[in-house]
């Protein structure tokens, strides 16, 4: 591993660390959203603040912090492997941040966002599938899941020198979800759609 790669890894950690979530909710007045809801950073319990343009804000910032680093080792000619360790590292900063006491989110949209390098092919796919299993079962996490598990075979036939780096990502992403596992078995998770009805009485402004 050269010292730009090293280098590379650490930055896209420290940029992961920098809490999209937190930092808008606070430029909108919204509680902290590590101390509301689930307790996640992303922009899936901003969402439950009521305050949707927050969340897609968070959503969007979220994707860059894993779009950037990825992008800029892929442009500065870094193998596959070491393009996945970039991503897993700037997911590891947004679910275990460093400046907001290691209390982060569960990585998805930071996920996503490391996948746009590799073309609009395998991201378009993989909002596709996310989109499809939320109408079809109307849960963000079982969508996000089982677009994780899917990902690495959308690679395989699209990318295929990026199955390996994709199924890593997949696996952290599963393994952060381990709480709402729990809870989909239990049927003790929240839909989705609860969570536009409290955004409606709530209201932007």
């Amino acid at each position: 591993m050269t010292a730009l790669i090293l280098f590379m890894i650490i930055a896209a950690y420290l940029g992961g660390s920098i809490s999209s979530g937190v930092l808008i909710s606070r430029l909108y007045g919204l509680p902290d959203p590590r101390n509301h809801g689930s307790g996640n950073t992303g922009a899936t319990n901003v969402l439950r603040t009521g305050h949707r343009s927050a969340a897609v804000w968070v959503l969007l910032l979220d994707i860059l912090k894993g779009t950037l680093p990825v992008y800029l080792g892929w442009y500065l000619g870094i193998t596959p492997l070491y393009l996945a360790f970039i991503g897993m590292a700037a997911c590891l900063g947004h679910m275990f941040p460093l400046f907001f006491h290691f209390r982060g989110g569960k990585g998805v949209a930071t996920a996503l966002g490391t996948l746009l390098p590799l073309g609009m092919d395998m991201t378009g796919l993989m909002l596709l599938t996310w989109l499809v299993c939320l109408g079809l079962f109307g849960y963000s996490s079982l969508a996000s899941l089982l677009t994780a598990l899917l990902a690495p075979l959308y690679a395989y036939f699209i990318k295929p020198e990026y199955t390996l780096p994709v199924a890593l990502l997949s696996c952290l992403i599963v393994l952060r979800h381990h709480s709402n596992i729990s809870r989909l078995y239990h049927k003790q998770e929240p839909p989705i759609i609860d969570r536009f009805k409290k955004s409606d009485k709530t209201g932007d402004e």
